[in-house]
């Protein structure tokens, strides 16, 4: 009996165990799973900032060209040399100087040709769960593998397409030119002709 009743008790210490580790494995599992949760809703979150951020600098920028370059003989865009000078006043274009949302940091600036900054981009390399249906500002961020492929500058492709091409104005072919027939002045009826006329129109009232 008491060998019976030492054996029940190493089974149920067994199975006790045994459900232990099940449950530990389970929380471990659910765990896991919130834990990639909660970082996807995260990485949205950020994704959405750095957006929200980088259209408004993007929109600024084009603010500020267009502002700038008004009255100006030569052709081309006209930036900032820095990202604060697109909030100084008189006419601010931006409200602040924003950090990279997802790099947490600095931006990486895209200089012009000609000098300034044309545009901005995330220094993270970090793949985007965002992969369409983007503004229409940015709708050429669709496809892109990392953050840094998603660059804010003026002008973009995405704006070159909203635009379209430069319509030119389109021109009639020419008419030929219609030859004016002259006109031949009737000669006057001699008196002959006219009395025979004459008589006819007689007759025919008659």
């Amino acid at each position: 009996m008491k060998r019976l009743l030492a054996s029940l008790r190493r089974q149920e210490t067994g199975f006790s165990y045994l459900m232990v580790m099940i449950a530990i494995t389970l929380m471990g599992l659910a765990m896991t799973v919130a834990a990639r949760q909660w970082k996807t809703m995260v990485q949205r979150e950020l994704e959405t900032d750095l957006l929200a951020k980088g259209i408004e600098i993007q929109t600024a920028l084009a603010l500020y060209s267009a502002s700038t370059k008004a009255g100006r003989v030569l052709p081309g865009e006209v930036y900032p040399q820095t990202l604060a000078e697109l909030t100084r006043p008189p006419k601010p274009f931006l409200r602040k100087v924003y950090l990279d949302p997802v790099g947490r940091g600095e931006w990486e600036l895209l200089r012009a040709p000609a000098g300034g900054i044309m545009g901005v981009r995330s220094k993270s390399r970090q793949k985007p769960i965002k992969q369409g249906n983007f503004p229409l500002a940015v709708r050429h961020f669709e496809g892109k593998q990392t953050h840094y492929d998603w660059v804010f500058q003026y002008p973009n492709p995405s704006m070159v397409a909203v635009a379209g091409p430069v319509a030119r104005p389109s021109t009639a072919p020419a008419q030929p030119a219609i030859r004016e027939q002259p006109i031949v002045p009737e000669e006057p009826s001699s008196p002959d002709e006219s009395r025979i006329q004459e008589e006819v129109d007689v007759q025919a009232t008659q």
